[in-house]
C-alpha cells in the first residue's frame, strides 16, 4: 500500500505539488492521470525517495522510502526506461542491480524471459528500440518481486501486442495482491487496465473513484428542444457548460439531468429528449480537468 499525507513540492517559487493526499490499494491497478504539468512525476520521484518533498509525508507498505533495507525488494519502479547505460547489455545491467540488491542471478534470465528479451540478452541497451527499452525496464522493476510497483508511461513504443501484453501483465500483477500505481496518456487504454483512478492538475488532487464513478461523473445530459439556442443561453446562466450538438441537440455538462429537466419546467421549455449519455474516459478526463490545463492549445 502507498499512502500520501499532504505531500508538497516546491521549487523556488512554483509549488509542483501541492498537499497531495490519497491512498493505492493492494490488488488493484490505480491510474495516475493529470495534463502535462500536474505533478505526476515529481509524486512518483516522491514517492520513490528520488526527490524529498517540501512537506507531507509518504509511506510504502507503513514505511518511509529511505527506511527499506531492501528497496528493490518492496518496490518496483519504472520512470524512464532509457535511463540505462548504452554500452551495458540487458543481461548486465540486470546483473548489476541484482547484485547491489541482493538478490539471486536467476533472477535475472527470469524477468528477462517474462518480458521477452531472452533473445536480446546479450544486446547493448543503447541499440534498443523504444519499445524494447519499455520491455527491459520493466524487467528491472520486477527483478525483486516487490509487492508494489510504480509505471509511468509504461506502453509508450510498444506495437498491439506488446499493448495487450503489459495490460494483461500488470492486471495479473494486481491480482495477485500487488500493489500498483500507473501513469499514462493513453485514456483508452486506462480504461482498459485500471480499477481506480486519482486524478491530479496543477498539483492538487481533482478526484479519485473507480472507474466507473469516474466516467459516470463526466457523462454530458443529451437534451434535444425546438429551443436549442434560447435554453443553451438559460443553462449557461445557471452555470452549465453547454455545447451544441446536430440539429436541435445540445450536449450539458455541469448540471445533473434533473436540474435541466427541472429549469426547462420552470422555464415553459418543450423537451423532446433528456439522457445521460455514458462518457468516454477520454470526454470525462477533459471535462474534469479543464480548469487544471497549464499548457493548452488554442481554441
Amino acid at each position: 500500500m502507498i499512502q500520501l499525507n499532504g505531500l508538497s513540492k516546491r521549487y523556488g517559487e512554483r509549488l509542483a505539488v501541492d498537499d497531495l493526499s490519497f491512498t493505492v490499494r493492494p490488488g488493484l491497478v490505480t491510474g495516475f492521470l493529470g495534463p502535462n504539468g500536474a505533478g505526476k512525476t515529481t509524486t512518483m520521484r516522491m514517492i520513490l525517495g528520488l526527490d524529498l518533498p517540501t512537506s507531507g509525508t509518504v509511506t510504502i507498505n507503513g514505511r518511509g522510502p529511505h527506511d527499506l533495507p531492501h528497496p528493490l525488494r518492496v518496490v518496483g519502479s519504472m520512470l524512464d526506461s532509457q535511463a540505462v547505460h548504452p554500452q551495458r547489455t540487458a543481461y548486465k545491467h540486470l546483473l548489476y542491480l541484482a547484485q547491489t540488491n541482493r538478490l539471486p542471478i536467476s533472477r535475472v534470465e527470469e524477468v528477462l524471459d517474462l518480458v521477452g528479451l531472452t533473445d536480446a540478452a546479450g544486446r547493448k541497451a543503447g541499440g534498443f528500440s523504444l519499445g524494447m527499452s519499455q520491455r527491459l525496464g520493466l524487467a528491472a522493476a520486477l527483478l525483486g518481486d516487490p509487492p508494489v510497483l510504480l509505471l509511468d508511461e509504461p506502453v509508450n513504443g510498444l506495437d498491439p501486442e506488446g499493448v495487450l501484453w503489459i495490460r494483461t501483465l500488470v492486471r495479473e500483477l494486481a491480482a495477485e495482491g500487488r500493489t500498483v500505481l500507473l501513469s499514462s496518456h493513453l485514456m483508452s487504454e486506462m480504461a482498459l487496465t485500471a480499477d481506480r483512478l486519482v486524478i491530479i492538475g496543477k498539483g492538487r488532487l481533482i478526484t479519485e473513484a473507480e472507474i466507473g464513478e469516474f466516467t459516470g461523473a463526466g457523462a454530458p445530459v443529451l437534451v434535444r428542444t425546438p429551443e436549442a439556442g434560447s435554453f443553451a443561453r438559460r443553462l449557461e446562466l445557471s452555470g452549465a457548460r453547454v455545447r451544441a450538438g446536430s440539429g436541435d441537440e445540445l450536449l450539458v455538462t455541469g448540471m445533473s439531468a434533473p436540474d435541466v429537466g427541472r429549469l426547462a419546467a420552470a422555464e415553459g421549455v418543450t423537451l423532446h429528449e433528456l439522457t445521460l449519455r455514458p462518457a468516454s474516459l477520454e470526454e470525462a478526463f477533459m471535462e474534469l480537468t479543464r480548469d487544471a490545463v497549464e499548457y493548452g492549445g488554442a481554441r
